[in-house]
Parts: structure tokens; sequence; C-alpha cells
């Protein structure tokens, strides 16, 4: 019997590795969100998708300010919004989505912010909504022509203004967005990302539908501090913590008199503590309708910078779990060794983290079959206790673990293990008509909310 290695990607195209770049990233520790886009204009968190571009008119934009503030607090990066949800972009693309071309200010907002932020040394990272309601980019509304415009966009933003150290996706596979990876291919656009810039780490807000300690369609694990997500205790892959300073992420009419969140709480309790769960911290800064921070949100960043004195370097990475194929086992045929009332052993491979197969009442062992129906080839498995969700409790049910494949009439053991906390795993390269899941646990019934095959590229 051999066990499981932990999956790592190899080597981009370039003379850094994804764990090398992973590491890069997490030794930057705290960045500056800049939501600024037709919603600034509007009073609203995501901007009318009917509403005229001539309200965009940022006036007198001043993103030397923004820059400046971004050094007083101490931060080492930032992210601008160049793409919200619905759709208004503020670079001039060639492209047909309405752009600051068609504005009142018609100035490329995207060559300002990096221009300004590189004269700072800090590094860039741009934000690009894959949902865009201008466009009809929804679910089951996509079509070739608009993932072609996506990726025509994508190559605008990484190939005009030089090197991006992140791209934050926002609005793809999320639970209120129900653009899945499927209608918008994921690989096929990680890959268009990574033949532009190799060295661009890739950071999707899917959070809330992966869960901790690997990761799932993601080079970065992105968390929405701001609406509750909390990094779990443990984490040990590379992560981003995003909050606000001011009360949401677009500015509002009450922001220059509204008080803030405190330095101290930035500070101490977010900032230091973040290191050793390899998070960053990233905080929005919401620049006002002239294109400017207001001067409370300037004092607030300085106070940060004079309390933010902790420049120990980021903790380190020693491997990344990583998943960026489509899971050959969802939807297939699925058997299990018991089916609990309203708990079928799909639930294991409908892609849901959410949802979970469980060994019935009294029942410590069992195991899932998946029918691949034909000879499929994977070399990586996902096994995901639903440890994280709060009816199953936040223990460990499951003492061992062993995948077999079946091909040619036999049964092989493909890999084993203790309690499945990794959750992916490389295995070395295999073919199975159908591959079996046996759990062997102790006292309450163990279950599964994943088990996945994938056939993960070499390279990208």
């Amino acid at each position: 019997m051999t066990k499981a290695s932990s999956g790592t990607m190899h080597s981009l195209s370039s003379e850094l590795s994804m764990l090398e770049l992973q590491q890069r990233f997490l030794n930057l520790r705290f960045g500056m969100y800049i939501h600024l886009n037709m919603a600034t204009y509007e009073q609203r968190e995501w901007g009318d998708p009917k509403a005229s571009p001539a309200l965009f008119n940022p006036k007198d934009l001043d993103t030397d300010q923004w820059a400046r503030a971004a050094k007083s607090a101490g931060m080492e990066y930032g992210c601008l919004t160049t793409k919200h949800h619905d759709g208004f972009c503020l670079w001039p693309t060639a492209t047909s989505s309405a752009s600051v071309k068609d504005a009142t200010y018609k100035k490329d907002v995207v060559r300002a912010y990096v221009d300004s932020f590189r004269a700072q040394g800090l590094k860039t990272c741009l934000y690009f909504s894959m949902l865009d309601l201008r466009r009809d980019i929804r679910p089951y509304c996509v079509t070739r022509e608009k993932i072609d415009l996506v990726k025509t966009q994508l190559n605008e933003l990484l190939t005009n203004y030089g090197e991006i150290t992140a791209l934050v996706i926002d609005g793809w596979n999320a639970a209120w967005s129900r653009l899945n990876y499927e209608e918008m291919p994921f690989l096929e656009i990680y890959r268009h990302v990574k033949q532009l810039q190799p060295t661009c780490l890739m950071s999707d807000y899917n959070q809330g539908r992966f869960p901790a300690p690997a990761l799932f369609y993601t080079d970065v694990k992105q968390y929405e501090q701001h609406a509750g997500q909390t990094i779990p205790a443990g984490s040990n892959v590379p992560s981003q913590s995003a909050t606000t300073l001011q009360r949401d992420w677009f500015w509002k009419l009450d922001y220059p008199t509204q008080e803030l969140r405190a330095a101290k709480q930035i500070v101490e309790e977010w900032l230091e503590p973040f290191n050793a769960r390899y998070c960053n911290l990233i905080l929005n800064v919401a620049p006002n309708r002239e294109g400017r921070f207001d001067q409370n949100a300037v004092d607030r960043l300085v106070e940060i910078g004079k309390l933010w004195r902790d420049r120990k370097p980021a903790a380190r990475l020693t491997e990344t779990r990583q998943i960026i194929s489509s899971n050959l086992a969802f939807g297939r045929p699925s058997y299990a060794s018991s089916i609990a009332d309203t708990s079928g052993p799909d639930l294991a491979n409908d892609n849901d983290p959410g949802t979970y197969w469980q060994c019935d009442a009294g029942q410590t062992s069992g195991w899932i079959e998946i029918d691949l129906r034909k000879p499929t080839s994977f070399n990586k498995v996902a096994v995901v206790e639903p440890t994280y969700l709060s009816d199953y409790g936040a223990e460990s049910r499951i003492v061992s673990y062993r995948i077999e494949a079946w091909n040619q009439g036999q049964w092989r053991e493909i890999c084993m293990g203790n309690s499945p906390t990794t959750m992916v795993y490389r295995v070395k390269p295999a073919i199975a008509e159908r591959v079996r899941l046996s759990i062997r646990g102790t006292g309450k019934s163990p279950g599964i909310a994943e088990f996945g095959l994938f056939a993960e590229p070499e390279r990208v």
C-alpha cells in the first residue's frame, strides 16, 4: 500500500513555481482595494446595467493620492475594480462593452492607477467581474461569443498595463451569481490568463462554495470578510481576506462624515494575526465622485500606518494543493453501502460541498462507488469530509480511507490514508471504469461532501 501524496502544481512557463509566486504574494501582507465604478454615482453596491455611462465622471481623479495613501498605511499593493457586475469598463476597451470611451470622463482609469502605484513602489492587481449584466453574461445565457468577449477583455488588461501580480475574479461560480465553471469554462480562461502572464496569480471569489484547506479553482483563496467569511483555524493555503474601511464597497453620500473602522481593530485584530494563517488583508477604500479619497479616509490610513509596524516575514508555504480541471465524477451514477433518508450518494459527487452523503445511523464504516461509464484517466482525487458544516460538526469522524479503481475486470488500490484533512491528493495516473471510496470511522456515522476525480494538466 502507498499513501497518497498531496498534489503540488508544477512550475509554470516562467522561472518561478506556483509555490514561489504564492509566497511572493503573501510577502506583500497588506493591500488596498479600490472600488470605483458606476455604482459610485448611484448610491448602490451594484451599478444599474441600464444607466447611462455618461454618469461616470471622476472629474478630479487623483490616483497619485490613492497611491500615497496606500503607502502611508504600510500597504504593499493595490487592486482596482476594472469592471464590476454591471459591466462598465474603466479602460477604453476595443470591445463593444460600455467603457470610459462612452463616459463623461474619458481617460483610462486603469492606466492612471497602475502608473501611480508603481511610482510609489507598490505592486498592482486588477479586479474583474465575470458576471456582466450589460452584456447579459449570466446563468444560462453564455455563448461562444460572450466567452470570447471575456477573453478579449482579459487580453487587453493583461497586455496593455505591464506586470499584474494578481487578477481577482468575482461573480463566477458563486452561489449568488450561479454562473458556473462549465458555462464559463474555467480551465480555458485560466489557461488564457497564464498564457498572457504566467506569473499572474488568479484569485476567484469562490470561498463560499469550496472549503479550506485546498485550493479549488483558484491560485489564492479569496475570503469576503465583509460578508462574514472567516479564515478557518489552521488554514495553510495562500489566501486574501477582503473588507472595507468605510461601511460598504462603493462610495456613499455620508462617507465624508462617517465613523470609519478603527485603526487598532484593522491592525491588531486582522492584519497582524492573519500572518499565521497564510493570509493577506486587503482593505477597501472607496474614492468619492470626484475620484479622490475623502480626508477622513486619508487620515485613518495614516493612523493605520503608525500602528502597523509588524514587518516580520510572512509565514512560509510548504506546498500547494490545487484543483483547476473539471470533476470527472460530477453527475455520474453513484452507489453506496447505505442510503439514509434524504442522504443519497449523489450528494457526494454533485460539485456542491454544502451537501453530503452519510452512512446510516449506527454505522461507522461504508463506501461510495462512482460509475464513470467508460475507462477514464485521472491523476488527482478529492476526499472532502463536511467538518466545516455546523450540522455535521467540526471533528472528523473518519479514521481511515481507501480508494480503489475497477478496470479490466479487477479492483486496484489507488491510494489510502488517515482522516482526509488534506482533501486533495495527487496519485499515479490511473484508468478506471468505476472508482470506490471506502471509509472507516468511529463513533458517529461518517459522511462525505465531495468525492472528486480530476485529470489535472501537468503544465498550464
